[in-house]
C-alpha cells in the first residue's frame, strides 16, 4: 500500500512539474516579445525550434506568401501552415474564433486596416524589435501592436495592346470623357484608397468627380486585386483604377501585355504582421515577425515587387510621392467611407 501511494504522489508531483513547465513555455512568449536583450534573436529562435510550427492567417497571395514560408522553414525547420483568405475575411474569422475561444493562429498577415481593427479587438500583442528603428515612419506605431513589413501603392494598370500610354490622363478628371466609356475597372473594396483621395481633394469634390466618372463611363467593379489585374492583362478590363503595384509589376516581367502609372501623389498602405495575443506557439509567432523584418524577410518581400519598408533596402517606388493611408482613420470611420464608396461605384463586383 505505501508503494502505490508513493508512486501516486510521484506521478501526482511528475503531472504538476510537467503542467507548470508548459504553462512556463508558453507564458515564454510575453516577455521575449518586449526583451531586448543581445541575445533576443537567439533566444527566440531555440524557444521557436521547441514549438515546432506555426500558423499563418493571411491575405497575401499564395505564390509570394510560399516564397517568404519556404525560406522560413529552411532557415530554421519550424513547419508553417497558412490559411489565405481577402483581408476583411481574416479579420472575421480572428473575431470569430476569439468570441469562440478558439485560438489555433499564431501570426497575422494582412492588410494595415484589418491589423488595427485586431488591435480595437485585443487580439494582438505588442512586440519590440531592433529592427523597428530602420523602418519608415508610416510603418512603425505606438502601440507596437503591428508593424508594417511592406508598402502597398496603389496604381493604375492599363493594357499596352488596348490602351496607348499617350492617351492615359495626369488626372483623374479625364477619365470622364467619353473615350473611356466601358474601359473602366475598380477593385470592390477599396474604400481606403477612395478615403484618402477624398482626404486630398475635399470630400464633396471626390465625390462629385468620381460620381460623374461612373455617369459617364461606367466603372466595372470587381472582387481582389489580383483579379483585376488579370483583367486588364487580359484585355476584359482595359484600365484599371486601383491595383497594387507589385501584382502589375509581377505580370509585367512575366510578358503580360500590362503597365502600370500613377497619378501623383500615389496611395499608399502599409501591410504587415502581428502576433496574436493567444498564439499556441508564441515563438515562433515572434520569429516569423524577426524573419519578415529582417533583411532576409525583406529582400524576398522585393524579389516579389512589394516595396520594403526597410529603408536600407533600396527601391526606386521609395522616392515616389507617396500619401499613405491612415489605418486607424479609415477603422474609425470605416462604415462611412464603405457606404459612400459602394453607393458611388456600385456594390455589386464581379
Amino acid at each position: 500500500m505505501t508503494g502505490l501511494l508513493l508512486r501516486l504522489l510521484g506521478e501526482a508531483i511528475l503531472a504538476t512539474v510537467m503542467a507548470l513547465a508548459a504553462a512556463a513555455a508558453h507564458a515564454d512568449g510575453a516577455p521575449l516579445a518586449t526583451y531586448q536583450g543581445a541575445d533576443r534573436l537567439q533566444r527566440i529562435a531555440e524557444a521557436a525550434k521547441g514549438e515546432g510550427e506555426l500558423t499563418i492567417y493571411t491575405s497575401t497571395p499564395v505564390e509570394d506568401m510560399k516564397v517568404l514560408t519556404d525560406a522560413f522553414e529552411r532557415k530554421y525547420g519550424i513547419k508553417t501552415k497558412v490559411w489565405r483568405a481577402s483581408s476583411e475575411k481574416v479579420l472575421q474569422r480572428a473575431v470569430a474564433e476569439a468570441r469562440a475561444q478558439r485560438f489555433d493562429v499564431d501570426a497575422f498577415d494582412t492588410n494595415g486596416p484589418q491589423l488595427e481593427a485586431l488591435v480595437r479587438e485585443k487580439l494582438l500583442t505588442p512586440v519590440w524589435s531592433p529592427s523597428l528603428a530602420s523602418l519608415v515612419p508610416e510603418a512603425r506605431f505606438a502601440h507596437q501592436s503591428w508593424v508594417g513589413t511592406r508598402l502597398l501603392i496603389f496604381v493604375l494598370a492599363y493594357n499596352t495592346k488596348l490602351v496607348r500610354k499617350t492617351e492615359l490622363p495626369a488626372s483623374y478628371d479625364g477619365f470622364a470623357d467619353p473615350k473611356w466609356k466601358g474601359r473602366l475597372g475598380i477593385e470592390a473594396e477599396d474604400s481606403d484608397w477612395f478615403a484618402t483621395i477624398s482626404t486630398l481633394m475635399g470630400e464633396a469634390k471626390a465625390e462629385t468627380l468620381f460620381r460623374s466618372i461612373v455617369a459617364a463611363n461606367g466603372v466595372s467593379v470587381r472582387k481582389g486585386h489580383t483579379l483585376l489585374t488579370q483583367l486588364v492583362a487580359s484585355g476584359e478590363v482595359p484600365v484599371a483604377l486601383t491595383v497594387y503595384n507589385y501584382k502589375a509589376e509581377q505580370l509585367k516581367n512575366q510578358g503580360a501585355p500590362i503597365d502600370w502609372y500613377v497619378i501623383p501623389p500615389a496611395i499608399a498602405r502599409a501591410n504587415g504582421v502581428g502576433v496574436a495575443a493567444r498564439a499556441p506557439h508564441p515563438n515562433a509567432a515572434l520569429l516569423w515577425y524577426e524573419f519578415e523584418l529582417g533583411e532576409e524577410g525583406q529582400r524576398l518581400l522585393l524579389s516579389r515587387d512589394f516595396v520594403p519598408t526597410n529603408r536600407t533596402i533600396d527601391t526606386p517606388l521609395n522616392r515616389f510621392p507617396l500619401r499613405f493611408v491612415d489605418a486607424k482613420a479609415v477603422v474609425d470611420d470605416s462604415g462611412k467611407w464603405d457606404r459612400r464608396y459602394a453607393d458611388i461605384f456600385g456594390g455589386q463586383a464581379r
